[in-house]
């Protein structure tokens, strides 16, 4: 019997399809909030690019394919070159093989967790009520001194990761969210804070990232005409995230 180009095509994708659809059970067990929030339609997508950048560090096989999505859900899905992260890039571009690889990768996000997440995320929950009451009050900084004061707040509201991250990490985390403030036109020191509180909060790349679509799509609203209403109202929404979030703890 002849097995034609088509149909070994048409068995690949099959085969993808079945296990697109257990990642979306898994990922409903591993963080069923976010999913909920997602929906289906949009978890599909999200799980679609996780895939895609596990396959560019040519992770073929199931395991670390699933592990891969596990980690993006944690930490943002640009988590192989955020400088938050720097060990678990460490770990996808080592020349080791494929198993090798995401078994470091395995575990160094499970040092991750123990030092710096804390147990029962108790050290993440206590930085993002800290991030939330820093979208609401007074900034203890001014523009003049919006680098140093960030990286004050950053040591401050997050030692943990802070330390994780190291000095030149925090300083790179810093540079990229004013850098792409300053690209969507927020020339206010406040709305400079909020781009990096973001990207401290979801991921250095969460301005373009399917887990959390709300901030690009508030990013890219043609409807909002000016940078500052469209920084109060990422702003906003951010805020109801971060309440949200808080609240199911």
């Amino acid at each position: 019997m002849l097995i034609r180009d088509t149909q070994i095509e048409s068995f690949e994708q099959s085969a993808l399809q079945h296990f697109e659809d257990e990642m979306v059970a898994h990922s409903r067990e591993f963080n069923l909030r976010l999913c909920e929030v997602l929906g289906e339609e949009q978890l599909r997508a999200a799980l679609r690019h996780a895939m895609k950048r596990a396959d560019d560090h040519d992770f073929k096989n199931r395991g670390p394919i699933r592990l891969y999505i596990e980690v993006t859900f944690l930490c943002g899905s640009d988590f192989d070159t955020d400088p938050q992260y720097p060990p678990l890039g460490t770990a996808l571009r080592s020349a080791s093989g494929e198993m090798e690889r995401a078994h470091d990768l395995h575990e160094r996000m499970n040092d991750y967790l123990d030092v710096v997440a804390g147990p029962d995320n108790a050290n993440v929950n206590r930085a993002l009520r800290e991030l939330s009451t820093l979208t609401r009050s007074q900034l203890p900084f001014t523009a003049a001194n919006i680098g140093p004061g960030l990286l004050r707040e950053i040591h401050r509201i997050f030692p943990e990761k802070a330390e994780y991250m190291g000095e030149a990490g925090v300083k790179a985390l810093i540079v990229s969210g004013i850098q792409e403030a300053k690209r969507h036109g927020f020339s206010d020191v406040r709305h400079q804070t909020l781009i990096v509180v973001l990207k401290l909060a979801f991921g250095h790349g969460c301005t373009n990232d399917p887990l959390y679509p709300w901030i690009s799509r508030t990013l890219q609203d043609d409807k909002i005409t000016s940078p500052e209403a469209r920084a109060e109202r990422l702003e906003k929404k951010a805020r109801t995230w971060l309440d949200h979030v808080l609240a199911s703890q």
